[in-house]
């Protein structure tokens, strides 16, 4: 499931942009409209834009509310990288044999 704030941004630019684009539509400027139609299907996996909007208010109606939510930092999301030892003979040039 896509993260709640992220979903309920596209569904509102999505509703913001097909109202701005009805007005101009004479023009054929449609094109923000459906690019974010596009991006609310993959977001919850339907193939038309009334199921996207349909499922993602479903969504939304069922992520905890905001003062709940917790976006994850980096650092949780990412592990740290792994340290590795590194023997003191390649610190020093040495190997075994000449050390």
């Amino acid at each position: 499931m896509p993260h709640p704030e992220f979903l309920r941004k596209l569904v509102h630019e999505y509703e913001t942009a097909l109202a701005e684009e009805t007005m101009a539509a004479a023009a054929g400027r449609h094109t923000r409209s459906q690019d974010l139609a596009y991006t609310l299907c993959v977001s919850t996996g339907t193939r038309d834009v009334r199921s996207a909007l349909e499922t993602a208010r479903r969504m939304l109606a069922t992520a905890a509310p905001a003062a709940e939510r917790r976006v994850p930092t980096v650092r949780e999301v990412v592990p740290a990288p792994r340290e590795t030892a590194v023997p003191a003979a390649v610190l020093t040039g040495r190997t075994p044999a000449t050390a």
